[in-house]
């Protein structure tokens, strides 16, 4: 009986609200799965039936061909995963901690130059020299063929930056100076009352450092090539579709049947196997990031 007495009563229109509002996330629900679902199928679907017929949203043939190219080596594509998480996890803690202690210097009115520092970070998103000054630096200080060469080009970036500064601007003055007054120096004060608050800056800027990272191609392809036993993820993939490229223009004029050889589920497989642990991480750290996003909101 209480718990009919409490229970709140919808008007016909709420309730026809609510209908659309759950049909609506519903469907969109389904168009954010629907092309990963296609991408699954076709990474198990023969390379000649989806040449013929086309993607589909159930795999056409079932085969792991493609699985098979993709993990020909097993050493080294765990050798790819670990050297990618690696990269990822170093890259994104450190980068949060550099970020957010610029974003927090550069907002603080009593930083001396703040505003000329500011000015050449602006200047740099506005105008790019190219690729010609970072391999000038990269090969000063003998970076290529290193991994460093790509970890710390990954490291900040200007947008970064500004991002974490217009949000270190919110945090008010008064709690720095509550920490000055008790007696702490500025490091202490950033770590110990900044830095907690910054949580829904650090959950975006987060996400963008590890993404980066994660999906990182470029930069191996033109630092570090065959010179480490390991290649990042991205690019060892990069290099498998090649492979196959390769080998389906070599065997074309030859007589074997270049349909049979994978290379359009061949770059669906990559794609599973480079998202697939992102997809399963997700519904663990989930809460977390969540909650870093929340942080800080104004209660209705």
């Amino acid at each position: 009986m209480n718990k009919n007495k409490n229970k709140i009563k919808l008007d016909p229109g709420t309730k026809v609200l609510k209908v659309i509002s759950y049909l609506v996330v519903t469907l969109w629900s389904v168009i954010c799965i629907f092309p990963f679902v296609l991408v699954i199928s076709a990474s198990l679907s023969t390379e000649s039936i989806i040449s013929k017929e086309g993607f589909g949203l159930l795999p056409k043939g079932f085969t792991l061909s493609s699985y098979e190219w993709v993990f020909r080596y097993p050493e080294q594509i765990l050798g790819s995963y670990a050297v990618t998480i690696i990269m990822t996890v170093c890259g994104t803690a450190i980068g949060l901690f550099i970020i957010a202690m610029t974003g927090y210097a550069l907002q603080r009115k009593d930083f001396l130059f703040r505003n000329a520092i500011s000015f050449f970070i602006y200047f740099t998103t506005l105008f790019s020299a190219g690729m010609v000054p970072t391999y000038l630096w990269v090969s000063k200080l003998g970076l290529r063929g290193s991994y460093m060469a790509v970890f710390l080009q990954l490291l900040m970036s200007p947008w970064l930056i500004v991002l974490m500064k217009n949000f270190a601007k919110s945090v008010p003055y008064e709690i720095t100076e509550s920490g000055k007054i008790d007696g702490a120096g500025d490091f202490r004060i950033f770590i110990s009352l900044i830095f907690p608050m910054l949580k829904p800056a650090l959950a975006t800027v987060g996400l963008f450092l590890a993404l980066g990272y994660w999906n990182e191609w470029y930069q191996s392809s033109l630092y570090l090539g065959s010179s480490v036993d390991y290649k990042p993820l991205q690019y060892y993939l990069y290099g498998i579709i090649n492979q196959a490229n390769a080998l389906k223009s070599s065997v074309a004029g030859a007589n074997v049947s270049v349909t049979d050889l994978p290379t359009n589920t061949l770059k669906m497989a990559t794609a599973v196997v480079a998202t697939g642990p992102i997809v399963f991480l997700y519904p663990f750290v989930q809460k977390y990031f969540i909650s870093g996003i929340t942080v800080g909101a104004v209660k209705g």
